[in-house]
């Protein structure tokens, strides 16, 4: 085990604390009943990530075309985007409030990318961070060399982080992500308050692949009135999203293809879901969303027509 985390005896009784032995148990059942498949569960039936030699075939390819390099290096190239979200919800004291947005880092396979992601935000200012899942590289087997590539980051982001998991992670990496300052939301929300106003955030547990999710156990002890925002690891839980009451919904997942003819046009989304909707910002049924490309790269650490990004989500009250 890498030094510094938590022993296999210390995660399980720290799942139990934090989470209650039912839930622990269930994830960690289903995870094992589930690893590596293929087929027949989650919000799509075919899951591409669980396919290894569809990935060494694209490998093969790009190594066989002479582009494999120039992908690489596309894959470290991170940017930074700005989102201006506009709600008559949200109350004057959090107007121009600032989200740091980072997902799908897949930090044990894309070292480069996360090296230049802590570089590009340890200078940014904000006063909010939220992680929407995928840490890990693989979806199944070891997750230290994850949550070791993530120190660093961790260490340079600023104030409140709080973070959901994805369909790459399993739950035993809970109680060490906690370790690292970050606040994992579980179906659970937290409140924040400014001036005497208040705004809500849920985060869900994966909905892709596992079926952890349940929103209205995430959002059924905030106000009706109350501006909240939803960290989904998939965007794919739009509908009950916007039906549920929330303003903002902030996922990652797609990758925005990562893979992309030019112009930007994914060849493959693993999602089930309006391409618009495949990254950057979309409105459905009043609720603003947004969908991050992500910082990291899955299966083959490559990107074409589609770089990398953390995003800063800027909230102003609208009329």
């Amino acid at each position: 085990m890498t030094s510094g985390f938590l022993s296999a005896d210390e995660v399980d009784d720290a799942l139990k604390r934090r989470l209650g032995r039912l839930y622990a148990r269930q994830r960690l059942g289903i995870e094992k009943d589930h690893e590596a498949q293929k087929f027949g569960h989650g919000l799509t039936f075919f899951h591409f990530e669980n396919l290894p030699i569809s990935h060494a075939i694209i490998d093969s390819i790009l190594r066989a075309s002479g582009t494999y390099w120039r992908g690489r290096a596309n894959a470290a190239r991170i940017r930074l985007r700005t989102n201006e979200v506009y709600s008559p919800a949200l109350p004057d004291g959090f107007d121009g409030f600032t989200i740091l947005h980072i997902t799908d880092l897949h930090a044990d396979m894309s070292g480069a990318a996360i090296a230049e992601t802590t570089r590009l935000v340890s200078s940014l200012s904000y006063d909010l961070c939220v992680l929407t899942g995928d840490y890990r590289g693989r979806t199944h087997g070891p997750y230290h060399a994850s949550l070791q590539n993530m120190l660093p980051l961790c260490r340079s982001l600023k104030g409140d982080i709080y973070g959901v998991l994805g369909n790459h992670d399993t739950i035993l990496m809970v109680p060490d992500l906690e370790r690292m300052g970050v606040r994992m939301l579980l179906n659970e929300h937290a409140m924040f308050e400014r001036n005497g106003s208040k705004i809500y955030l849920a985060g869900i547990d994966d909905a892709h692949f596992y079926r952890m999710d349940n929103i209205e156990k995430a959002a059924g002890e905030i106000p009706q009135d109350a501006f909240s925002i939803l960290l989904s690891h998939t965007p794919e839980t739009y509908r009950r999203a916007s039906h549920a009451g929330f303003d903002l919904l902030l996922a990652g997942h797609t990758h925005g293809g990562q893979i992309c003819l030019p112009g930007g046009i994914p060849i493959f989304l693993s999602s089930v879901l309006p391409r618009r909707m495949g990254k950057g910002p979309w409105k459905y049924n009043g609720m603003s969303g947004y969908t991050s490309v992500g910082a990291g790269s899955c299966g083959v650490p490559v990107r074409f027509n589609c770089a990398p990004e953390v995003t800063l989500h800027r909230l102003h009250r609208s009329a």
